[in-house]
C-alpha cells in the first residue's frame, strides 16, 4: 500500500500543477460571433455566395445609427449636431463610407452642367417643410434614412468586411464618444459590429454566471445528500478542477467560444458530478462495511470505473453526433463538449480517487442512516414495477404516441430576434429598427447576364426594373437598391428633379447618355452594384424579421417570378446573401439531426453489445434512451418552439446523458447475474445500490440545467428547460420500464 500513498500524492500534485497552468492561460480564451458559423457547409448556395462576395463584398458590412428627436428632426439645433456627427463619422476607424440626409444631395442638370441640391437645407429652417414634402414625394429615403414620422434620422456607415471583436469595439467606442460629445443621447444602433460586441459580452457574462450559480447549486445538493462537508469539498474541488482544466485546454488549443459557450460550465459541472457521485457512493458504501480504504478504492474503480468510462464514452459519442451537422458552430460545440466529458472522467478517476483515500474514514461516512432510507424508497419502486408491469407498458405506449404527435407539430419559423439577449439594449435597438425602418436582415439578389449581353445594356436594365417593381410590392422588403438607381437618379436630374421622373428613360439613346453620366458622377455607387466585366449586377435591400419559414416563402416567390416573368435569354436572377444562407439551416437541421443520432445509436449499440455480450440487453436499452429524445422533440412541438440551430444540441445532450443511467442500471444488473444472483435479486440489488446514485445525479442534472433559466439568452432558457424535464423523464423510464423489460425478455 506504500506505492498507493506515493501515487495519490503524485496525482494530486499533477492536477494542482495543471490547474495552476490553466489559470495562467485563461486570459487567452477567445470569444467570437460570426454569422458564417451558422452557414451550412458544402452547400451550392454557399459556394455561389462566396464567389459573389469576391466581386461585391459582404452584405452585412453596415452599421446604422438612428438619432431620435421626439418632436421632429426638422429642428435646426438637432440637425446641426446630427450633421457634425455624420461628418465626423466618415473618419472613424474601419469606416469606408458614410451617408445621411444632411450629407446627401440631389443632382440637377442645368445649362451649365450638373449641380447639387441639398436633400435638407440644414441652414435654412424656412425650407424644412418643403424638404419634408419632397422626401415624402420621392419616398426614396423614407424608412431608410428617415422614419415616416420624421422623428429620427439615420447615419448609415459602410464598414470594412468581417470586422472582428476588437475592431468592432474600437469603432463603437468612437461612435459613442462622438455621440456624447455632440449631445446626441437618444440613439439606436444596428449592424454587424454592434451584434458582435453584444453577443460576445453576453457569452462572457453567461459563462461566468452559469459557472458560479451551477457550482453553488452542486455544493448545496451534495451537502444535503452526503451530510459530510469533506465529501462535498472533495467533489466540488474535483468538478471545479475538471472545468478549469477543460477551459485551459480550450485556450491552449486556440479554440474560439461561440454563442453556445454558456453550456460548457453547466455540462462540465453536471457530467463531472455524475462521475463523482458514482465513484464516491461505491467507495463510501465499502468503507461503511469495514473495508480498508485502499482496498475499497480499488474495488470501487474496478466496479464503477469501467461503467463510468462506458458512460463517459457514450456521452462523448452523443456529442460527437453533432459532427453530422452542416453548421460549423454546432460541430465545434460537439467536439469541445466530447473533449470536456473525457477531461471530467480522467479528473474524477485520478484526482477524486486520490482525495478520497487521503481523508480520514470517519469524516467521509457522514450519517449512515441516509442510505437505509434511500434503499427503502427505491425497493418500493421495484415492488411497484413487479405488481404493475402491464400498466407501465401501456403507459409507455401512450406516452410514445403523444411524443410522435408533438414531433409532428414541430415548426421551423424561427425569428432572429429570439437569439438576442432578453431586455438588452441590442434587443431594444433591433425592435426600434424593425418598427421604424426597413429591417435588419440583408437581401441580396444576383443578376447574371446571359450570352453576349451585359447587365448595363438597356434591355437588361428593363428586366432588372421588372424585378425591382415586383420586390417593392412585397411588404417585408425595404431599402431596395440596384444598378438601375444611378440611371433613375440621372433621369430625374435631367427633368428638374421632379419625383415622377424617378424611373428608367423610355428610349435606349437617352439611357446610354445617362449611363455615361452615371459612371462619371456616381462611380462609387455604380461599382458597388456592377462587377468589372459588367456580366453581373446586384439588387440589395433589407428584410423584416418575419420568421424563417415566411422568408423562405419570399425567396421562393422571388425565384419563381424571376424564372417566369423575366426574359431569361437576357438575364437570370438568383437569391443569395447571408440571410438566405442562415434561413437554409432549418432544411438541414432535421436531416443532420436524425443522421447524427442514427450513427450515435449505432456506435453506442456496438459498444453495449461488446460490453454486455447480449443483443437482447442492447435492444432493451434502446427504449428508455430513444423515448427521452422523442419527448424533447414533442415539447418543442406542443409549446410551439421553432427548431433552429442552437436547439439541435438538445438532442445530443439528452441522448448522451440519458444513456448513462441505463448503462449504470444494466451494468449493476449484469454484475449481479455474473455473481450468481437470481434475476429478481440482481434487480433488487441494482435498485438498492445504483438507484440512489441515479436519482442523485438526475436531481443535480435537473437543477444544473435549470440554472440556464437565469440566462438572458432565450434559446439557452429553452434548452435548459427542455433538457431538465427530459432527463427526469429518462430516469423515470429507467426505474419503471427497465425492470419490466428485463423480467419479460431476459430469460
Amino acid at each position: 500500500m506504500t506505492s498507493f500513498r506515493y501515487l495519490k500524492i503524485l496525482f494530486i500534485a499533477i492536477f494542482v500543477g495543471l490547474g495552476a497552468l490553466s489559470v495562467t492561460v485563461l486570459d487567452n480564451l477567445k470569444f467570437s460571433f460570426d454569422f458564417s458559423q451558422f452557414f451550412p457547409e458544402e452547400d451550392p448556395d454557399l459556394s455561389f455566395y462566396n464567389d459573389f462576395v469576391e466581386e461585391f463584398g459582404t452584405d452585412d458590412n453596415f452599421l446604422l445609427i438612428a438619432l431620435v428627436n421626439d418632436s421632429t428632426v426638422f429642428d435646426q439645433g438637432f440637425l446641426n449636431r446630427f450633421h457634425a456627427f455624420a461628418t465626423e463619422s466618415q473618419g472613424f476607424n474601419h469606416v469606408t463610407g458614410s451617408s445621411s440626409l444632411t450629407t446627401l444631395s440631389y443632382p440637377l442638370k442645368t445649362s451649365f452642367g450638373y449641380t447639387a441640391l441639398p436633400v435638407i437645407h440644414r441652414d435654412d429652417s424656412a425650407q424644412y417643410k418643403k424638404d419634408w414634402k419632397k422626401l415624402k414625394e420621392d419616398s426614396l429615403f423614407i424608412n431608410v434614412l428617415i422614419d415616416e414620422k420624421s422623428k429620427s434620422l439615420v447615419v448609415a456607415l459602410q464598414t470594412e468586411d468581417n470586422l472582428d471583436y476588437k475592431e468592432s469595439e474600437v469603432l463603437l467606442g468612437q461612435i459613442r464618444s462622438s455621440l456624447s460629445e455632440h449631445q446626441l443621447d437618444n440613439y439606436h444602433i444596428l449592424g454587424r459590429a454592434f451584434f458582435y460586441e453584444a453577443i460576445v459580452e453576453m457569452q462572457k457574462s453567461e459563462v461566468l454566471k452559469t459557472t458560479i450559480v451551477a457550482s453553488i447549486l452542486v455544493f448545496i445538493i451534495l451537502l444535503l445528500v452526503y451530510r459530510s462537508v469533506p465529501v462535498v469539498l472533495i467533489s466540488v474541488f474535483s468538478i471545479s478542477m475538471s472545468l478549469l482544466l477543460f477551459l485551459g485546454l480550450l485556450s491552449i488549443l486556440g479554440k474560439e467560444l461561440n454563442a453556445l459557450a454558456a453550456f460548457y460550465p453547466v455540462l462540465m459541472l453536471i457530467v463531472g458530478t455524475s462521475d463523482v457521485i458514482h465513484v464516491t457512493d461505491s467507495f463510501i458504501r465499502k468503507i461503511q462495511s469495514g473495508t480498508d480504504r485502499y482496498v475499497a478504492i480499488l474495488a470501487s474503480l474496478k466496479e464503477v470505473g469501467m461503467t463510468t468510462l462506458l458512460t463517459s464514452v457514450t456521452t462523448a459519442i452523443g456529442f460527437i453526433t453533432l459532427l453530422s451537422s452542416r453548421l460549423v458552430s454546432i460541430q465545434d460545440f460537439g467536439i469541445n463538449a466530447a473533449l470536456g466529458v473525457i477531461v471530467a472522467y480522467i479528473t474524477v478517476i485520478f484526482l477524486t480517487g486520490s482525495l478520497l483515500i487521503t481523508m480520514p474514514e470517519k469524516k467521509l461516512i457522514g450519517r449512515k442512516s441516509v442510505s437505509k432510507k434511500w434503499s427503502r424508497y427505491l425497493l418500493a419502486i421495484n415492488i411497484f414495477t413487479k405488481k404493475y408491469p402491464n400498466p407501465i407498458i401501456y403507459g409507455t405506449v401512450a406516452f410514445t404516441l403523444a411524443c410522435l404527435l408533438g414531433i409532428y407539430l414541430i415548426g421551423t419559423n424561427y425569428e432572429f430576434k429570439q437569439t438576442l439577449p432578453n431586455n438588452s439594449q441590442i434587443a431594444a435597438d433591433f425592435e426600434f429598427f424593425q418598427k421604424n425602418y426597413a429591417g435588419f436582415r440583408p437581401l441580396e439578389i444576383a443578376i447574371i447576364a446571359k450570352d453576349d449581353y451585359k447587365v448595363t445594356d438597356f434591355i437588361a436594365a428593363k428586366e432588372i426594373e421588372k424585378l425591382n417593381l415586383y420586390l417593392k410590392g412585397i411588404k417585408s422588403i425595404g431599402n431596395l437598391q440596384s444598378s438601375n438607381l444611378a440611371y433613375k437618379v440621372m433621369h430625374k436630374a435631367n427633368n428638374l428633379n421632379k419625383s415622377q421622373f424617378f424611373a428608367l428613360p423610355n428610349d435606349e439613346g437617352t439611357f446610354e447618355r445617362y449611363k455615361k453620366d452615371a459612371k462619371k458622377l456616381v462611380r462609387k455607387h455604380f461599382d458597388g452594384f456592377v462587377n468589372s466585366t459588367e456580366t453581373r449586377a446586384r439588387i440589395n435591400g433589407r428584410l423584416q424579421d418575419v420568421g424563417t419559414d415566411s422568408l423562405k416563402t419570399i425567396y421562393t416567390q422571388i425565384s419563381g417570378f424571376a424564372s417566369t416573368h423575366l426574359d431569361t435569354t437576357v438575364v437570370t436572377a438568383k437569391v443569395t446573401g447571408k440571410s438566405m444562407l442562415l434561413d437554409k439551416n432549418s432544411e438541414y437541421i432535421r436531416s443532420s439531426l436524425l443522421e447524427g443520432l442514427f450513427y450515435g445509436l449505432l456506435l453506442i449499440g456496438i459498444i453495449m453489445a461488446l460490453v454486455f455480450r447480449d443483443f437482447k440487453m442492447f435492444l432493451i436499452s434502446l427504449v428508455p434512451n430513444m423515448l427521452p429524445i422523442m419527448f424533447a422533440g414533442a415539447i418543442l412541438g406542443f409549446l410551439g418552439i421553432p427548431l433552429e440551430a442552437s436547439l439541435s444540441v438538445v438532442f445530443a445532450i439528452v441522448f448522451g446523458i440519458a444513456v448513462d443511467d441505463t448503462i449504470h442500471f444494466l451494468g449493476k444488473y449484469k454484475l449481479g447475474i455474473s455473481q450468481g444472483l437470481t434475476k429478481e435479486k440482481a434487480i433488487e440489488r441494482t435498485f438498492s445500490h445504483t438507484g440512489r446514485a441515479l436519482v442523485i445525479t438526475t436531481i443535480i442534472l435537473f437543477f444544473g440545467f435549470m440554472v440556464l433559466l437565469f440566462s438572458i439568452h432565450q434559446p439557452s432558457i429553452t434548452i435548459g428547460l427542455i433538457i431538465s424535464v427530459t432527463l427526469v423523464t429518462a430516469l423515470i423510464l429507467d426505474l419503471l420500464l427497465l425492470p419490466v423489460l428485463l423480467r419479460k425478455f431476459i430469460k
